[in-house]
């Protein structure tokens, strides 16, 4: 039995055997603005993007490198200690195996010190290492160094009922040339031709220190895990620290160069890290030295002063018994006779 399929009509036909495609043509409804001429060529303010609590700045703030940039600048100003390392082509359990003995070799010191009585000073659980963005890291340095806004803000009184709130305060320019925060275009363009002595060592890949407050057993400690050095910063032996001879972290310290560090503001080269590194009772030892370099100043200043009046003293007396000597009269002394 024949299927019923009713032949096709003859427009069918015509547009199947057609080997062009077919364009079809849309109408769309459309609106026209009925805005002035004015309010369409008058842009808009470019303050009307931010909020008042974001300020426009040199660099989009929520890009990753506008967030580095203050991270950098606020560890600059917190931390008075930092070591700058190189690294070449560190893997993450070498990574993870340097942090865990620099973290335990930094709480011995720590219980060390509360054993002989020092309650202070223990920071071992505040030094970190972390890998950071060389020409970021320039560039926060550059601003922490050389760029010293004087804002009215540091001189308000928050606790003064005179004080003008935030709110009360005139809003920033337009363009933001009176803003002063880290990612302000002030701060660039008054750091962008400046060099810094720390910047020729920012080169190639590299790791930073850092340290919350300056404690030269620490650094000590620091020292002979990263850099160790025979008979300076001995490495731990194989014995006390077994952990410390594992096979990643002896590839990961064969990897790390010490370059330098910044010592309260200062550019300091190795042999001066070093330096800081091997003074002995720490700060207190520092200053003992210091107190006995200053007596030692002072006793010799007090005889260079009283060598003068001293001399003096001597003279006038030998003067004196010589005079004596020569006002009286002289003795005869009696010659024997022989019989």
């Amino acid at each position: 039995m024949q299927p019923r399929i009713s032949p096709p009509s003859r427009a069918v036909a015509s547009i199947l055997r057609c080997k062009r495609p077919l364009k079809f043509r849309r109408q769309y409804a459309t609106i026209v603005p009925t805005a002035s001429h004015d309010q369409i060529t008058q842009s808009s303010s470019p303050i009307a993007r931010f909020p008042k609590n974001q300020p426009p700045s040199f660099k989009p703030p929520e890009f990753r490198k506008s967030q580095l940039l203050r991270q950098y600048a606020s560890l600059l100003r917190s931390t008075p200690l930092m070591l700058i390392f190189q690294h070449n082509n560190l893997k993450s359990n070498e990574w993870a195996a340097i942090r865990r003995e620099l973290n335990n070799a930094l709480r011995k010191v720590d219980k060390s010190r509360i054993a002989a009585g020092q309650t202070e000073g223990n920071i071992g659980e505040g030094v970190k290492i972390q890998i950071i963005q060389t020409n970021i890291f320039a560039s926060a340095l550059k601003i922490v160094e050389f760029y010293k806004p004087e804002s009215e803000s540091s001189a308000l009184d928050p606790t003064n009922p005179a004080t003008r709130s935030s709110a009360d305060l005139p809003h920033f320019k337009l363009d933001g040339s009176n803003l002063t925060h880290t990612l302000s275009v002030t701060a660039h363009e008054a750091t962008n031709k400046k060099k810094h002595p720390l910047v020729p060592l920012l080169c190639g890949p590299l790791a930073m220190l850092t340290f919350p407050s300056v404690s030269p057993q620490h650094l000590k400690t620091a020292l002979s895990i990263l850099s160790p050095v025979p008979k300076v910063f001995p490495a731990p032996t194989r014995k006390a620290n077994p952990g410390y001879h594992d096979l990643p972290v002896q590839l990961g310290i064969r990897k790390l160069l010490l370059l330098g560090a910044r010592v309260e503001g200062q550019v300091f080269d190795v042999d001066e890290t070093k330096w800081i590194g091997g003074i002995e009772g720490g700060l207190d030892g520092l200053r003992g030295q210091l107190v006995a370099m200053l007596q030692g100043i002072g006793g010799g200043l007090t005889n260079t002063l009283e060598s003068p009046g001293k001399s003096l003293y001597f003279t006038v007396e030998g003067r004196r018994m010589m005079l004596e000597d020569e006002g009286k009269p002289s003795e005869e002394a009696p010659v024997e006779t022989s019989s």
